[in-house]
């Protein structure tokens, strides 16, 4: 399992997050007592669980979900808030495993995973303030010149039309002198995570999915007819289970991740955000509102709130020690990029741990024909756990063609075992960061 710190950790992270700051939560639903009876049995209340929880119930089945603390409480209601086309690992991985046909059909799915977060805000009437529109920026000429290829061959190969400036022309899109070349497309974009998750919680429950909170799945036992669910105080007794807990599964329920814990890995990630800045200032900044993303391993990525603060995201952490100051060194790369916010006063800072695949491809697949597991978003969950909740409720319900497309891929899992593999990231990292340094 991951090294013991990785839960208290992940707990003290969110104690000044602006997001829980600025979203209304309901009071607790009670923890599963008893037995109960389902259909399918989902383990996270993230976007991931949710997500399944709604395409599940949407079809006619009965679902139950068991959350360990509360909906949204992990990586689901802390990220970025940036939802974005495609994958963390490009289409590469794709190609080359799967030929140009799948992986185009893949590229599809990611633009219908976008669609979903549209759908799902219009139907349920999810208050999360989302934004359309998404910016690409390289802040050195090589990263620039990278940048322009990758995104003619997103336009020639996959039709995502983007605009693109370079030099001077880069301000009329942002307000900073860091950038060597931007695109902007309007596909993608942004959202208040937590609103979000709270949002599909509710429309989760209108369609009858069982929420149990503060509910540790322990055990899951399969059997002839389904499989058993256990927690310290009832069980869930169902035909199906899907496993949504990605990188905190392991911590939570052991038994659960044994077989797939080595295939994701837990990387700390960052934010601060800022007091409200005035309008003309952040008309100034991004004057499109989007949200802003590098190129580099070791990226920036940033944006404004609805109520005009922003949003810096820009450490990341593979030994899940947050990194020491981090509320002034994560000032000072704000500062770097926008000098006019440098004597912003910065208001929160919060953080989690997302889940990495050792290829950055998510990862979706069968442990059984009974149990099946959603992890791997490595970064790009906000959209791809929609898709992933609808393509593993098409397979349970018989329709796998395009679940299997995913599971096909081939995942390497990470070396060095539970206590080396994560020393051995954090050093192969720092290769990465020396590298972007000196581009």
């Amino acid at each position: 399992m991951f090294k013991p710190s990785l839960l208290r950790s992940d707990t003290l992270l969110n104690q000044r997050s602006y997001y829980e700051a600025s979203a209304v939560r309901e009071a607790p639903l009670p923890p599963l007592r008893g037995t109960v009876q389902a259909d399918v049995a989902v383990v996270g209340g993230g976007f991931a669980g949710l997500s399944a929880a709604i395409e599940l119930a949407e079809r006619g089945l009965r679902v139950v979900l068991l959350e360990a603390e509360r909906v949204g409480f992990g990586a689901s209601g802390r990220n970025g808030g940036q939802a974005i086309v495609g994958y963390a690992c490009g289409q590469e991985p794709f190609e080359q495993q799967l030929g140009r046909d799948d992986a185009r059909r893949v590229w599809a799915m990611s633009l219908e995973a976008i669609d979903i977060i549209d759908q799902r805000i219009r139907r349920f009437g999810i208050d999360c303030d989302w934004v359309r529109g998404y910016l690409y920026a390289a802040d050195s000429p090589r990263k620039a010149r990278q940048l322009l290829d990758d995104l003619s061959v997103q336009a020639r190969d996959y039709g995502l039309a983007c605009e693109v400036a370079t030099g001077a022309d880069v301000q009329r899109y942002i307000g900073s002198e860091r950038y060597h070349a931007v695109g902007y497309e309007k596909v993608s974009g942004h959202l208040h995570p937590l609103k979000y998750a709270l949002g599909l919680a509710r429309a989760a429950r209108s369609l009858g999915v069982q929420i149990y909170e503060g509910t540790v799945a322990q055990r899951l036992t399969e059997q002839a007819d389904g499989v058993r669910l256990q927690a310290a105080q009832g069980e869930v007794q169902a035909r199906f289970a899907v496993l949504a807990g990605n990188c905190m599964l392991p911590e939570y329920a052991p038994q659960l991740a044994a077989r797939i814990q080595d295939r994701i890995m837990p990387v700390g990630t960052y934010i601060i955000g800022t007091a409200p800045v005035d309008e003309a200032l952040a008309q100034r900044l991004i004057p499109s509102g989007a949200a802003v993303c590098d190129n580099n391993f070791v990226l920036d990525y940033f944006r404004f709130s609805a109520d005009r603060r922003m949003l810096f995201g820009g450490r990341v952490s593979y030994t899940t020690m947050t990194p020491p100051r981090l509320q002034a060194v994560m000032r000072r790369r704000m500062a770097r990029i926008f000098p006019a916010l440098a004597e912003v006063p910065v208001e929160y800072v919060w953080g989690g741990f997302v889940d990495i695949s050792m290829n950055r491809a998510p990862d979706f697949g069968r442990l059984s024909p009974q149990v099946y597991y959603l992890q791997g978003f490595s970064g790009h969950g906000v959209a791809l756990t929609g898709l992933a909740g609808r393509l593993v409720a098409e397979a349970i319900l018989g329709q796998a063609s395009r679940f299997d497309v995913f599971a096909r891929l081939q995942h390497r899992r990470f070396p060095g075992g539970p206590w080396l593999r994560t020393p051995a990231l954090a050093l192969g990292m720092l290769w990465y960061r020396l590298r972007d340094a000196l581009a």
